[in-house]
């Protein structure tokens, strides 16, 4: 499908028009060399296989012999289009730190797979916790998910009601989530540049729209960066209002569209604190 652009729907949903080029590409150096440096001599298990369907795989990092830790799976962004597992992993340091893992897992990237099996992957990844966990020092009872941009739209997607029956999961698998600079109304991107690989229609966008569906009993954490496309503020302001169990909104100060996502690397940020104490509620 060619996408019928309309100009602000583009400014409104152009992450990459809010920074500089430089920016950008200091940001995708740092999320591949900062995940690099927090699972260097962090006990883990890489590449293993969690989605027979697609082949895909993940990392899991921060596990402790004997324990069976609690778990963030960090869902990578990239537009649905670009990024990998291995620019996944920087918060794992500051987890492994306050007794939490980290899983990161890879998902098949649009166009090669359209958005409803990029869902599908993602949701997989957390049935694998579930069902396999515990062998990687995992606890399937302390699941929770956090993602940045486009996986804050995947991180929503695991949160919501309604796929983990016919999944063969309890419907509070996920036991909480953060969102950081999301996308939950896919709709406007019908008519974006982004459909150029989405190649989505009105009908599926619908469908693939967490705003949308039925929310979970976990609680959310909603976080959007200060200098953020207009787009993504409206958007985390319209999920945070139609989760029942979210906490307050935070508007991260002086944070872009692609470092606001790297303050989990930090402990002393306000966004990893939360993470820490959501995992470990």
């Amino acid at each position: 499908m060619t996408p019928v652009n309309h100009p602000n729907v583009d400014r409104d949903y152009s992450a990459q028009a809010t920074v500089t080029a430089a920016e950008f590409d200091a940001a995708m150096a740092r999320y591949r060399s900062a995940s690099e440096s927090a699972t260097a001599r962090l006990n883990g298990v890489a590449g293993l296989a969690f989605d027979p369907l697609s082949d895909e795989r993940l990392d899991v990092w921060g596990i402790s012999p004997g324990q069976l830790r609690p778990v963030v799976l960090a869902i990578h962004g990239g537009y649905w289009r670009m990024l990998s597992r291995h620019d996944t992993a920087f918060m794992a340091r500051v987890l492994s730190d306050a007794g939490i893992a980290t899983v990161a897992p890879d998902y098949t990237l649009a166009p090669a797979a359209p958005l409803e099996e990029i869902v599908r992957q993602v949701r997989a990844a957390v049935a694998w916790v579930h069902h396999h966990g515990a062998e990687h020092g995992l606890d399937r009872e302390r699941i929770h998910v956090v993602g940045s941009s486009a996986g804050g739209h995947l991180t929503a997607m695991t949160a919501v009601a309604g796929w983990q029956r016919a999944a063969g999961l309890p419907e509070d698998v996920v036991k909480g989530a953060m969102t950081i600079s999301g996308l939950f109304d896919v709709r406007p991107l019908v008519d974006s540049f982004a459909n150029a690989w989405l190649t989505l229609d009105s009908t599926r966008a619908e469908a693939l729209s967490p705003i949308l569906a039925q929310p979970g009993a976990a609680p959310l954490h909603v976080a959007v960066a200060e200098h953020e496309a207009a787009g993504f503020h409206r958007q985390s302001k319209a999920f945070h209002a139609h989760w029942p169990a979210a906490g307050p909104l935070t508007v991260v100060p002086g944070r872009n569209h692609f470092d606001v996502f790297l303050d989990l690397a930090d402990p002393r940020s306000a966004l990893s604190q939360a993470l820490v104490r959501l995992a470990l509620s």
